[in-house]
């Protein structure tokens, strides 16, 4: 049998197809590479350049091997850019998801594992944060991600799909063997923005508000390293697998960084000061968001591997590196 993974030429789902390949399992990828690099997805892995709603593409999918299970990554994630045009979010996530999901039924796979994200709380009252706190999102984004959560536990109630949504917090790092990482032009998150200014791709680093509530007055955010969070999927996809029930689980290490710490251990992994332009606060940004993720570990056996700021930093800036390197011009000689 065999793991479908959308998403998978992109950052989180690129490094789910390792992790998978790593177990000696069978992995078809779909992505439209509209973000995703075709480079990304490892030889191993059978590959369909495609949109994850169209029923022909899931068909063509499941030609290539039998498939038991989905890991759903695919989808639209600047939160600024989905308050500029709402409408993409919606087609990007909630749309795209609903057609997946239908037609993941008509094909007979009934596992789904959906990439979720702490914005379905918005601003949230208490910290940390559990799954039973109010879902309020303030950005369209939140309000996506938001929706096709209910649509899995509707159809859940009325068909014999089991599924997992994990809420993501931020994530960070690169995998520690150099194989993948953020590969996005013209990402926003915090660390490989911080990472680009530090080798000079980028003049400077804004940050978002220093007026906030927190101790150094900068956000605090509940960085995840991206090879924990993909073990936890790895841990979830067994679960479901293995007749578990159905679930939702936030997915973070229960603590926070602040920006201007983030900022500070990628100048520290650097070896040079990472310049910083003081900007105002953004739309949609919460003071504090932290995972609870009780929930999380009592649903698996996970055991997060890394979870220390310094190593995130240094992942993230070792495999901004190896990019650049791959992205620089090739010298022509006479």
């Amino acid at each position: 049998m065999a793991t479908l993974v959308t998403g998978g030429a992109g950052y989180i789902g690129s490094h789910m197809v390792w992790r998978l390949l790593d177990a000696g399992e069978t992995v078809v990828v779909i992505d439209d590479l509209r973000t995703g690099h075709d480079w990304a997805v490892p030889g191993q892995a059978h590959f369909i350049q495609g949109d994850v709603g169209e029923r022909d593409v899931l068909e063509r999918a499941c030609a290539l091997a039998p498939i038991d299970a989905v890991i759903h990554f695919a989808g639209s994630v600047i939160v600024p850019e989905s308050l500029a045009d709402p409408l993409k979010y919606y087609r990007n996530n909630t749309c795209a998801s609903r057609a997946l999901i239908e037609n993941c039924l008509a094909a007979g796979i009934e596992r789904i594992l959906f990439s979720s994200t702490a914005a379905v709380y918005g601003d949230p009252d208490t910290c940390p944060v559990a799954e039973t706190a109010r879902t309020v999102p303030t950005t369209p984004y939140g309000t996506s991600k938001l929706m096709v959560e209910q649509i899995l536990r509707d159809t859940a109630r009325a068909t014999g799909l089991r599924y997992g949504a994990l809420r993501y917090f931020n994530v960070a790092g690169a995998d520690p063997q150099g194989r993948a990482g953020h590969s996005t032009t013209g990402a926003t998150h915090l660390l490989k923005v911080a990472c680009e200014t530090a080798l000079g791709i980028r003049d400077s680093i804004t940050v978002h508000g220093t007026d906030y509530p927190t101790r150094d007055g900068t956000a605090e955010r509940d960085f995840i390293h991206v090879s924990d969070l993909v073990e936890a999927h790895f841990l979830a996809l067994r679960h479901l697998l293995d007749g578990g029930d159905s679930f939702t689980a936030n997915c973070g290490y229960g603590q926070a960084y602040s920006v201007f710490e983030v900022i500070d251990a990628v100048a520290k992994a650097a070896g040079r000061e990472v310049p910083i332009h003081l900007g105002p606060r953004r739309e949609g940004d919460s003071a504090r968001v932290i995972a609870d993720n009780t929930a999380l570990l009592g649903l698996i056996d996970w055991h997060p591997a890394y979870c220390d700021l310094d190593m995130i930093a240094r992942h993230s800036l070792d495999w901004e590196k190896r990019l650049r390197a791959r992205n620089a011009p090739v010298s022509q000689s006479g």
